[in-house]
């Protein structure tokens, strides 16, 4: 496939859900199975922990900080912003971001905390729009018995399920795709690649658009 790829740009894929969807092992074995198929791809994942942003981020979700939850939401949306130049850049070189979170998750935790919908979405207009989102959904009773889980401050099932009523209406089914994330390891990442495989195929002429 790597040949038909030449001259094109990559796709954008992120991987949405609740905590301890399997998302972060996810994204890094897909990067490894594209790599293996001569594909460029590039692990993200937000928040970026690394950044000057990030590492205030970091502070506050494991709970050393704490901020206003309006400024945590502006800090998390800059750390994007940081990332925005090197995607592009990334993209247009050829390669595939599979990104672990972005724009969507930070407007659903924050709206789920009670915050507008739209100002919360506001500051995340004009970044770059995913070619696929990749929504992994998993009951709250398989996620609390996910490893891990209440290890950060977001991570309360309650406050879960609020997160998952707003990811259903900032789904857009022109580019989102649900997938129940409740099945073996190598069952779920099989019936992801297959939908990464195909937006690399249908993304590589067509422009880069901006979110919202």
């Amino acid at each position: 496939m790597s040949s038909e790829l030449r001259g094109r740009r990559g796709s954008f894929i992120v991987l949405e859900g609740c905590d301890r969807t399997g998302k972060t092992s996810q994204c890094k074995t897909l990067v490894d199975k594209l790599m293996q198929a001569d594909i460029q791809a590039r692990y993200m994942n937000f928040p970026d922990r690394g950044t000057q942003c990030g590492q205030l981020i970091n502070g506050y979700l494991t709970r050393k900080d704490d901020f206003t939850d309006e400024g945590i939401h502006l800090l998390f949306t800059l750390n994007r912003w940081e990332k925005t130049r090197e995607m592009e850049q990334l993209l247009r070189s050829g390669v595939s971001l599979i990104v672990d979170r972005y724009s969507f998750s930070g407007v659903a935790f924050s709206s789920a905390k009670g915050l507008d919908l739209d100002w919360c979405k506001a500051p995340e207009s004009g970044l770059l729009k995913p070619d696929l989102v990749i929504l992994l959904t998993l009951s709250p009773e398989a996620m609390a018995k996910r490893g891990g889980f209440g290890d950060e401050r977001y991570e309360v099932p309650a406050f879960q399920k609020k997160v998952i009523e707003k990811y259903s209406i900032l789904k857009d089914d022109r580019y989102w795709k649900e997938i129940d994330a409740d099945k073996t390891f190598d069952n779920l990442t099989e019936e992801l690649y297959n939908e990464v495989l195909n937006s690399i195929k249908n993304s590589g002429d067509k422009a880069i658009e901006k979110l919202w």
